[in-house]
C-alpha cells in the first residue's frame, strides 16, 4: 500500500487512487492517501459505554487504536460473511483509526472530475457520502470519514473555542475565499472565521468553482489581490482537488500572488511536500482552526 501513494498528488494532477470496499452489497471508497495498511481482523477489546459505532480497541505494533464499525456508522446490517471482513487502518486529522469493512476489492486510479457531488434530492444533511463515482455500470460512494469520526468524538472536529482564545479581533475589511466540499465544515468554518473577525468569506463547494470565480475577477479587469486577500482550500473535493487548484493559481500570472492556505485532514509530515510542490503558502491540518487563523493573519497583513 505504501508504494501506491507515490507522487499522484505531487504535481497537482487532479488525480487520486481509491481503495474500493464493500458494506453488504454496496460499494464504497476511501482515498489511498488516508490508508496506512489493510489487515485481517484481530481480537477486539470492548470498551464499556463506548459509542455504538465503536466496536472497541486493538493493539497494532504497540499502538492502541479504536475500531469503527462502518456498517453501524452507515446504518447497514452487520457482515453475513465475517471471515471475509477486513480492517482498514487509516490516518488523517493527526490520528489513526481502524475501519471495519466487509470486503476490500481493488484500487482504482481516477480523476477528481469523475466524482459527482451527491444530490440534495437523495441525501440528507447527515449523510456521510461526499462523492459518487460511476464505474463499469456501477456506483462507488466516496465516504466522509472525517465526519464519521467527528460524530463519534466531536472534540476531534473544529472547535470555535480555540478561536475565542485569540481575543477580540477586527478583520471585517479582509475578504477570503474558501473551497470546501463538506457542508458541515463550511458551516463550522463560517462560524469560526466570523468569530475570528472575518465576515467577508465566499464559499465554494469545489476547486473548479473557486478557480472560475477567481478567473472571473481577473477577467473583469480587477487585480485579484485588490478584491480577495487569501484563499483557503481543502484537498479532497469533487471536480477539482485542492492541490490542482493551488497549482492552477500559482501558474497563472494574474493569480499567483494570491496567498493559498491548504486546510486539510491530509496534512501530515509525510505528505506536506505535495503542497509545497504546487506552491501552497501554508498547510494546516484539520481541525487546528486557531493555527489556521494565525496563518491567515500572517499572510494578509
Amino acid at each position: 500500500m505504501e508504494d501506491n501513494r507515490g507522487i499522484l498528488l505531487e504535481s497537482g494532477t487532479n488525480e487520486l487512487e481509491i481503495v474500493e470496499f464493500t458494506i453488504g452489497k454496496n460499494k464504497f471508497g476511501i482515498n489511498v492517501i488516508k490508508v496506512k495498511e489493510i489487515i485481517n481482523p484481530v481480537a477486539i477489546t470492548q470498551i464499556p459505554h463506548a459509542h455504538p459505532n465503536v466496536e472497541g480497541i486493538i493493539e497494532l505494533r504497540g499502538e492502541v487504536l479504536p475500531v469503527v464499525d462502518v456498517a453501524a456508522a452507515l446504518g447497514f446490517p452487520k457482515s453475513t460473511n465475517p471471515e471475509q471482513d477486513k480492517f482498514i487502518v487509516a490516518e488523517f486529522n493527526k490520528q489513526k483509526v481502524v475501519f471495519h469493512v466487509h470486503t476490500v476489492t481493488q484500487i482504482h486510479r481516477i480523476s477528481w472530475d469523475q466524482i459527482e457531488k451527491p444530490s440534495d434530492m437523495y441525501q440528507g444533511a447527515d449523510s456521510q457520502v461526499i462523492g459518487v463515482i460511476k464505474m463499469n455500470g456501477e456506483m462507488i460512494l466516496l465516504l466522509d470519514f472525517e465526519k464519521i469520526v467527528v460524530e463519534i468524538n466531536p472534540e476531534s472536529g473544529i472547535n470555535v473555542q480555540q478561536v475565542k482564545k485569540l481575543g477580540e479581533r477586527q478583520r471585517s475589511n479582509k475578504r477570503l475565499v474558501v473551497a470546501e466540499d463538506s457542508p458541515l465544515l463550511r458551516k463550522l468554518l463560517h462560524d469560526t472565521l466570523a468569530e475570528a473577525g472575518f465576515n467577508q468569506v465566499e464559499f465554494f463547494e469545489n476547486g473548479r468553482d473557486a478557480l472560475e470565480y477567481l478567473e472571473s475577477v481577473v477577467n473583469s479587469g480587477q487585480k485579484v489581490t485588490d478584491v480577495i486577500q487569501l484563499l483557503i482550500t481543502d484537498i479532497e473535493m469533487p471536480q477539482m482537488d485542492g492541490h490542482h487548484l493551488t497549482k492552477r493559481i500559482k501558474e497563472n500570472d494574474d493569480l499567483a500572488k494570491l496567498p493559498v492556505i491548504i486546510f486539510s485532514s491530509l496534512i501530515t509530515d509525510d505528505l506536506k511536500h505535495k503542497g509545497q510542490m504546487v506552491g501552497a503558502d501554508a498547510q494546516i491540518s484539520k481541525p487546528e482552526i486557531a493555527e489556521l487563523v494565525l496563518h491567515i493573519d500572517k499572510h494578509i497583513l
